[in-house]
């Protein structure tokens, strides 16, 4: 873990101990990070859930009626 790594390094740069990826799980550091990329994916997630709502053309011939079967697809 590159993490665990980065931390390690400055803890015993800063003057304490090494620091093992077990530990480094404990840390409110590693929480921080995980809580952010989390934050983030939910987000993108989400952002997709609206764009493909909003944009969604009714009326092309692309798009079918939502309880339409696939093979409707393109058809009048």
């Amino acid at each position: 873990m590159s993490g665990a790594r980065e931390h390690s390094i400055l803890e015993v740069a800063h003057g304490g101990h090494a620091v093992s990826v077990i530990e480094y799980l404990a840390t409110a550091q590693f929480w921080f990070e995980s809580l952010q990329n989390w934050q983030s994916e939910f987000f993108s997630i989400g952002v997709m859930i609206v764009f493909s709502i909003v944009l969604r053309e009714k009326g092309s011939p692309e798009s079918k009626p939502v309880d339409a079967p696939h093979a409707m697809t393109g058809r009048d």
